[in-house]
């Protein structure tokens, strides 16, 4: 059993993920539909309004820093 973790998500669903992985951010995000889209892949949770990134959330990030990194080139 692979524990690898990939996801494919877009510009967009990259930049709400790194911006939540300072838990000292606003907590708001101008754009709920990313929230939303990254609870369903179970990478963000809502903590009493607030969207907190989970463990697994974390390790996409890392993962997917690569890609963050094309993107900013």
């Amino acid at each position: 059993m692979s524990n690898d973790i990939d996801f494919d998500l877009s510009p967009d669903q990259w930049e709400a993920l790194r911006t939540l992985r300072n838990p000292v951010s606003s907590g708001r995000l101008s754009k709920a539909y990313l929230v939303e889209s990254l609870v369903k892949l179970g990478l963000v949770v809502v903590n009493d309004g607030v969207p907190v990134m989970t463990p697994t959330g974390r390790k996409a990030l890392v993962r997917g820093s690569c890609r963050l990194l094309d993107l900013a080139a």
